[in-house]
């Protein structure tokens, strides 16, 4: 191909590219009829009303909608562990389902599949005659962007739990201020969810709007128990739910479960200053001995080499 042909291609490739994101911009600046509506319907069922659409808007995406879930469905039965997703986007407060995050998983695949069809392409206008190496490529592109989604889901849910273990002390300190200062349990809660934010006062709005719908607070707490996959914070709910049962003073089981909680923060990191004290002693093993070894006799090797 000559030059001047692939400086048409070129300009082409970058007027489409610059057309898509100009038309984009367009789309991204105009608010759907779903968020303006959405708003005004109380009555709708959460998971209808959520604008958690995945798929691209515009022509297109509803275009490549039923083919999207169609893939994600057979994703979904090749990979499997459908419970654990669940479970894990609820942890990582993630507001979709399962068949979205396969569709995620879907348009992650399909990037990793259009970089390794882009490798093949110019791997083949220079001349490698080989085709099973792109096509091998490709596959493995796809497998390896759809598995690279679950993976980063799980660091999303060790970040988000990470955050709630940092903010618990806080915040059980906060409701055992509001409990002394005379204030119900309902009504402290209300205070340190509205006078704070995180992650953990996102879970704490949650068990007071199902406390405000009528649903009793130890069953709120334990259902808060329940979906947790942190043991303190497992604990700190059931220590909320038998403390409001049994009418146990609140200020003092709150005050106990921050400091538990300050007390098994520094046990973990306790522990992981034990596990990287084995990792630190690689380098001054391997690499500053050995040089410290090698400065004290090195100036006897030549004296000696000198000598003779």
């Amino acid at each position: 191909m000559t030059s001047p042909v692939w400086g048409g291609l070129l300009g082409l490739l970058g007027a489409v590219g610059g057309w898509i994101v100009v038309a984009r911009v367009a789309e991204l600046r105009r608010p759907a009829l779903q968020i303006r509506v959405v708003p005004y319907l109380r009555d709708l069922d959460p998971d209808r009303a959520r604008s958690a659409s995945v798929v691209p808007g515009g022509r297109v995406g509803a275009l490549a909608t039923p083919a999207l879930r169609r893939a994600a469905d057979l994703v979904d039965q090749v990979l499997g562990g459908s419970v654990s997703i669940r479970r894990r986007l609820l942890r990582a407060g993630l507001n979709m389902t399962v068949q979205d995050f396969r569709v995620q998983q879907v348009l992650w695949g399909l990037s990793g599949l259009l970089a390794a069809v882009a490798w093949g392409l110019l791997r083949s206008i220079t001349g490698s005659p080989d085709p099973v190496t792109p096509v091998l490529a490709c596959v493995g592109a796809f497998v390896a962007g759809v598995l690279l989604r679950e993976n980063r889901l799980t660091s999303q849910v060790k970040s988000r739990e990470a955050a709630i273990v940092a903010e618990l002390p806080a915040v059980a300190e906060l409701l055992a201020l509001s409990v002394a200062a005379g204030e119900g349990p309902v009504a402290a809660l209300d205070r340190v969810v509205r006078r704070s934010g995180g992650e953990f006062s996102r879970d704490l709005a949650g068990v007071l709007a199902r406390i405000r719908t009528g649903e009793p607070v130890t069953d709120a707490f334990d259902r808060l128990a329940a979906t947790t996959g942190l043991p303190v914070v497992a604990r700190f709910a059931h220590g909320v739910a038998v403390a409001v049962e049994r009418g146990t003073p609140l200020a003092d089981v709150l005050h106990a479960q921050a400091a538990d909680v300050r007390e098994a923060g520094r046990r973990d990191l306790i522990e992981r200053a034990a596990r990287k004290e084995v990792v630190m002693m690689i380098p001054v093993v391997f690499l500053i001995l050995p040089v410290t070894v090698l400065f004290a006799f090195w100036p006897g090797f030549i004296g000696l080499s000198l000598s003779y």
